[in-house]
């Protein structure tokens, strides 16, 4: 089946030397796909060059298998959202929603039709005639979606689309704009910085760093198997240690040996050596084996439904564990045992 969209190859370079490098992946029909990275990365520049707004010095943009890379953004037929919404503060809700269908020249009765069924999509029945000025900010991004969805773009982009919320209306609409997005039936390439967005909103994520594309996958295959040393900790994954393999799914490090069960583990050869990541929720406070080690609490934190646990190995090693709410840790400056899951344990190959 030809996929959606397709990137082969794609440069593009800068005056200053930046570059974007060789970026090549494929979308699939109905897809949320997120580009995750840090600032700088190169994710806004690419959303550019699939909108057409910027044109690749080298490199083919497809759709449904058709050459697109020299046709302008107005012939595309994407939808693009951005960070700021760009809503007329002039117009009511209704006529931000219709513009689009309306520059395209459909009839009064489609117009009204389509943003009427938009509108109940995003939550936001009754509001046609709402001043835009006086919506809350969650509001007006709903408004911005629904008129980026109004005209049933062949491909729809966001640019950071909930970077303008405060913490508690950003955390509902993760959950709510995908089932969104789903029920519109549309395909999507999102840009974020933020892990926990993307995660919460893609199917797949494409993780870029300086101009590449060095990971894509599931957010769960991210999570669990990420690519590199330097993907585990822009993911938030802090707990890596230097490791020699001294048998088959078992590994020498500072704070002891330890049994390691997940994918890829048989991939390498006794004496070689590596990164080995310690996914936060890997502990369970236990003496039993496996992987038992004992260390010196040095923080604990309350996240509401967990805890955070800082904690010291005698090496000088220092880990963070979480727990849930209803585990009870000892205070900081007290000893406490652990036992490591060996399927939370994963092997990394490099140093950056």
């Amino acid at each position: 089946m030809t996929p959606l969209l397709e990137l082969r190859g794609l440069k593009k370079a800068y005056p200053d030397g930046w570059t974007l490098s060789d970026v090549s992946f494929t979308v699939e029909e109905r897809e949320i796909r997120g580009l995750l990275g840090p600032s700088g990365c190169g994710k806004t520049t690419l959303l550019r060059l699939i909108a057409g707004l910027e044109m690749p010095d080298s490199g083919k943009i497809l759709v449904d298998g058709r050459d697109v890379t020299d046709v302008p953004p107005h012939r595309r037929g994407f939808g693009l959202m951005f960070q700021e919404y760009a809503l007329f503060p002039h117009k009511d809700v209704f006529s931000n929603v219709a513009f689009g269908l309306e520059m395209e020249g459909r009839g009064r009765r489609e117009t009204k039709t389509r943003v009427n069924e938009v509108l109940a999509l995003v939550g936001l029945e009754g509001f046609q005639h709402r001043d835009v000025s006086q919506l809350s900010g969650g509001e007006r991004q709903r408004v911005a979606l629904a008129r980026s969805l109004a005209p049933n773009p062949r491909l729809l982009m966001l640019d950071e689309p909930l970077g303008a919320l405060d913490r508690a209306l950003r955390e509902r609409l993760m959950h709510e704009l995908p089932e969104i997005l789903h029920q519109a039936g549309v395909t999507v390439v999102t840009v974020t910085h933020d892990q926990e967005e993307a995660f919460a909103v893609s199917d797949c994520v494409a993780l870029m760093r300086a101009g590449e594309v060095v990971q894509i996958g599931s957010p769960q295959e991210l999570y669990r198997q990420p690519g590199s040393p330097w993907i585990a900790r822009f993911l938030g994954l802090t707990n890596l240690l230097d490791a020699q393999i001294v048998a088959s799914h078992r590994v020498q490090t500072a704070i002891g040996t330890l049994d390691v069960e997940t994918v890829g583990a048989d991939d390498w050869d006794t004496g070689s050596g590596a990164q080995l990541l310690i996914r936060p929720e890997a502990a369970r406070v236990t003496d039993a084996e496996p992987n038992r080690i004992d260390l010196a609490v040095t923080g604990c934190s309350f996240r509401g439904m967990l805890w955070q646990l800082e904690a010291r190995h005698e090496s000088g090693v220092q880990l963070t564990f979480v727990f849930s709410a209803g585990v009870d840790l000892p205070a900081v400056g007290e000893s406490i045992t652990l036992s490591l899951d060996p399927e939370a344990l994963t092997l990394l190959r490099g140093t950056g």
